[in-house]
């Protein structure tokens, strides 16, 4: 769902990790916004848009949809999996 969501261009991928595990590999096209300064940076988001959040094993990933629908976010899904287990292209920097 996740993969189908991408190619639609559903969604705006957030990756929540650090710099350095972002710079490791991460799915294309993928803004890096670490779980530590999303709360401070909610006013770069847009709440009408719809929101994959991305970590290593979806529990980082999780943590900042609680975060996000908290502060009136409504359309945020959390690749469970973590991108360790994503099957598809990975980018590196």
């Amino acid at each position: 769902t996740a993969k189908e969501m991408i190619d639609n261009d559903e969604v705006v991928i957030i990756d929540v990790r650090t710099q350095e595990e972002y710079d490791e590999g991460h799915l294309p096209n993928s803004t890096l916004l670490p779980l530590d300064e999303i709360e401070d940076r909610l006013s770069e988001l847009d709440k009408d848009k719809a929101y994959l959040l991305v970590c290593n094993s979806g529990n980082k990933s999780g943590q900042a949809g609680e975060i996000l629908g908290e502060n009136g976010f409504e359309k945020v899904y959390n690749l469970e999996t973590g991108i360790k287990k994503w099957p598809y292209e990975i980018e590196e920097n």
